[in-house]
């Protein structure tokens, strides 16, 4: 008996350690560590890799949503914004900035189309809902590709020639980086002492301690990425830290009022601890964009 109860107590501890984090802890962490072996991995040895990667995570991002708005009640055709999610990250990457928003516009114009013949009745409601998607998921990715689009001449099909690795795929991999650090921190300090709620409406598991871990994290590994990596003064690490804690946390709630709004907990439950892949997706999703314009605006520092 007393074996029993030190066992259901056991549980009981693990059971509201997982529910403070709004998730499995451990799972959480190792399926974030996965994927971003995977990134790096693709991203260093062979580019094209990468942006597989990359449009399979928005052809799911754009399922799971798709199937959100289906079962609220809002149709979107899904075939345009599937077609979006391979064609606006693939000119991004081969084409760069001008090419990924002229994809952009011929998306938009697709959505509206196919909509208005497909579903004439509330054409008006699906259409807006589609050109959402098309923003949020496929635009916002194609951010992670346009590092790459001068990296090799021609894009990179093969490993890096002669071992020398572009700034851009380096720039990149600071932010892959710095978004893990963001979540993964925030997890572990929001688990063990969150008690203040950021956003109990949107988020009710986001805490104040949860950001100030995240905001910590960040900034450590923006500063060694910099200095060590990217072979910039320590500042713009930390500059890129706090604008990538704060475009990931933005992201963070987008997604979560989202889901609100639609009712449902999670995108899906393909990724044990996150849920679906824009529970993944949504700290990236704003993160990239936002790093993409401080490197920019720093280009020569």
């Amino acid at each position: 008996m007393p074996e029993a109860a030190a066992l259901g107590e056991r549980r009981a501890r693990k059971s509201q350690k997982a529910s403070r984090a709004g998730r499995n802890l451990p799972a959480a962490i190792a399926v974030g560590l996965t994927l971003l072996a995977a990134l790096l991995a693709g991203l260093f040895l062979w580019p094209m890799g990468f942006v597989l990667i990359a449009v399979s995570a928005a052809l799911l991002g754009v399922w799971e949503v798709f199937r959100a708005f289906e079962a609220h009640g809002t149709r979107v055709p899904i075939v345009p914004i599937m077609a979006a999610a391979v064609a606006i990250p693939v000119t991004a990457y081969f084409g760069g900035q001008e090419a990924q928003l002229f994809a952009l516009l011929a998306s938009c114009a697709a959505v509206l189309v196919w909509q208005s013949l497909e579903h004439p009745d509330g054409a008006t409601r699906g259409v807006f809902a589609g050109v959402f998607v098309v923003l949020w998921i496929p635009f916002l990715i194609g951010y992670a590709l346009l590092p790459l689009h001068a990296a090799t001449p021609p894009p990179g099909f093969g490993l890096w020639q002669g071992g020398a690795v572009p700034p851009s795929t380096l720039q990149l991999a600071v932010t892959l980086l710095l978004v893990v650090a963001n979540d993964t921190f925030g997890y572990i300090v929001g688990a063990s002492l969150g008690k203040h709620p950021m956003a109990p409406k949107i988020s009710p598991k986001k805490s104040w301690e949860g950001f100030a871990g995240s905001a910590a994290g960040a900034l450590v590994i923006g500063v060694l990425g910099a200095v060590l990596l990217l072979g910039r003064p320590w500042w713009v690490g930390a500059v890129l830290a706090v604008v990538m804690v704060g475009a990931a946390t933005a992201g963070d709630l987008a997604e979560s009022m989202v889901k609100r709004e639609l009712g449902i907990k999670d995108m899906s439950s393909i990724l044990p601890g996150h849920g679906g892949m824009m529970d993944r997706l949504d700290s990236i999703l704003f993160g990239v964009p936002a790093a993409y314009l401080v490197f920019s605006l720093l280009q020569g520092i």
